[in-house]
């Protein structure tokens, strides 16, 4: 036998109160047996008609599992892209320990809940390139996103359109048979320096293809990290500051009928996009046998509420004058 709840301490919790709410129950007519006459043998009855069905309440909420049975479960697949930025700014401190480590960290947590489905890896600032086609190893994704870094791609800016165009490409040319869900999770600051994500927003929206953006940083921003140093504004010649800058990344997951969602230091909302990611509708790209344990908790919750209701009307007097 199997238990579903296997909380066995909590059941002797359970077990203990009841023996002794009974023992007090059963005192109090001996405290007075002097002038009510108690019957022992109907209290007896009494005693072993409520231990019973409470025993098999007990039971029921353990969760019984007896024998097994064979269910068919679809397995259902959603092609997922993550673009990340790797320009300078990523490198700022205002989300600790840096905006690129933390997203790091998220991503690692994200794809585990995605075993069934494949996922690629974009990387970009001023360009874009394709680290790693999608596919289902997730250790290999662990390995990419082990080892991003700004030195990866060129510095001259950020462009949000190269990643989209570069997702929406690949998703066009896919020959997969199966038909699949297909998203992007675009990860930046928003510091969007090439100003024309609008017409590849509009073709991915064409092709429903949802956008999912996920701003990280603050309105206060920071200055960005370089060695020893900080990066300098050749404009200023003062530190470069970078902050948070949410409007491009909405505008594209509107229009792609996608959501925006932010890592800062007044929302953390990375559980709400795998949320997001999970409802969406993945197409069945095979099915397979499964067995489950059959919960028999029912039939030990119907006998034990049958007892408790001849407990109830069962003229089983306890006391008589």
């Amino acid at each position: 036998m199997i238990w579903a709840y296997p909380d066995f301490k909590l059941l002797i919790i359970l077990a203990g109160a009841f023996a002794l709410g009974y023992l007090f129950y059963i005192s109090r007519f001996w405290l007075i047996n002097r002038r009510l006459k108690v019957e022992k043998r109907r209290l007896l009855t009494k005693l072993i008609l409520r231990t019973s069905y409470f025993i098999l309440f007990l039971i029921a909420f353990a969760g019984p599992s007896i024998g097994t049975s064979t269910k068919e479960v679809k397995e259902e697949g959603k092609d997922i892209f993550l673009a990340i930025d790797l320009s300078q700014s990523m490198n700022a401190t205002d989300i600790g320990p840096s905006r690129l480590q933390r997203i790091k960290f998220e991503l690692k947590e994200l794809i585990k809940n995605f075993p069934s489905d494949r996922i690629g890896l974009i990387i970009f600032s001023s360009e874009a390139y394709m680290q790693c086609p999608l596919t289902f190893d997730q250790n290999v994704i662990q390995l990419y996103l082990d080892g991003l870094n700004t030195g990866l791609v060129p510095n001259a800016g950020t462009d949000l359109s190269g990643p989209l165009r570069m997702a929406l490409d690949r998703f066009v040319s896919d020959v997969s048979p199966e038909v699949k869900s297909k998203s992007v999770v675009l990860i930046s600051d928003g510091e969007d320096f090439g100003g024309e994500y609008e017409d590849v927003a509009a073709s991915l929206a064409e092709a429903g293809i949802k956008v999912f953006s996920l701003g990280i940083g603050t309105d206060a921003g920071s200055s960005i990290p370089r060695g020893n140093g900080v990066v300098i504004d050749p404009n200023t010649g003062r530190p470069a500051e970078t902050r948070l800058d949410r409007d491009a990344l909405q505008k594209i997951a509107i229009e792609t009928g996608g959501r925006y969602f932010e890592i800062s230091d007044v929302s953390q909302e990375v559980s709400d996009l795998i949320g997001n990611l999970e409802r969406l509708e993945g197409g069945t790209i095979g099915t397979r046998q499964v067995e489950a344990s059959s919960n028999k908790y029912f039939y030990f919750l119907l006998a034990g509420l049958i007892l408790s209701v001849l407990d109830m009307i069962l003229p089983i007097k306890t006391i008589k004058l």
